[in-house]
């Protein structure tokens, strides 16, 4: 398949590629809800995206088709350098599961200047899924921008624990995600979120304690391990 790949051509090779038995598997074991898809495994898609290539324009128009592997394709093609903040937010309102959410934001989106931005203004946000994407975003923030200063994750800190007791399945794994990931970069920032999950894990409030255990579980674990090294 060459570079200049068109939109009938990747939705044709999709659907050659895609099977009913990993339509099933999305929903029954991974809880991924997308009305239009072809059932297209991720590994395969990681093939077409190295024979496509970088190309933004493809990938504005895959993600209007609004099939499921098509807009997954997207983060793995799409040039970070043409995103736009006003992409990203567009994008963000048509989310309708949790793999496109975590898909962009760590293969695509951590890359980008307006990252940080995001975080802020989507986690305030009420749909489900954009917030998932402000704390799933923190977390790859927290996983791969290694020159980041402690002060920006703690200065983030605080949303985590607003919205902690969002009882929605994606976002409270979202937060415990973004939360985990922070209290791996450092041993102040592992202090300070262990400090954090403990008062969640306190909490009389039902989804900020799940939050706030499970986080204990993983980080307080790397606390102990530190204070030994």
């Amino acid at each position: 398949m060459a570079k200049t790949t068109t939109v009938p051509e990747v939705l044709l090779w999709l659907k050659k590629h895609g099977s009913k038995k990993t339509r099933k598997e999305m929903l029954t074991r991974y809880g991924i809800t997308a009305p239009k898809a072809f059932g297209v495994k991720v590994g395969v898609l990681h093939k077409l995206a190295k024979q496509v290539g970088r190309d933004h324009g493809l990938a504005l128009k895959l993600w209007e088709t609004g099939w499921y592997e098509a807009r997954m394709l997207c983060a793995f093609i799409d040039e970070p350098a043409r995103v736009t903040s006003a992409q990203m937010d567009k994008q963000a309102r048509d989310f309708d599961n949790w793999a496109i959410v975590d898909t962009l934001c760590f293969k695509l989106w951590d890359q980008l200047p307006h990252a940080w931005a995001k975080v802020e203004k989507w986690a305030g946000r009420c749909e489900e899924f954009i917030r998932r994407a402000g704390f799933a975003l923190l977390a790859c923030l927290a996983l791969h921008n290694r020159k980041a200063a402690d002060e920006k994750f703690l200065r983030l800190l605080p949303l985590a624990e607003r919205h902690a007791t969002d009882e929605r399945n994606f976002v409270k794994k979202g937060i415990s995600w973004a939360l985990r990931s922070i209290g791996r970069r450092s041993r102040e920032l592992n202090t300070a979120c262990v400090e954090l999950a403990q008062r969640l894990a306190d909490s009389e409030n039902a989804a900020a304690r799940w939050v706030g255990k499970d986080v204990l579980r993983e980080i307080a674990k790397a606390a102990r391990r530190t204070k030994r090294t």
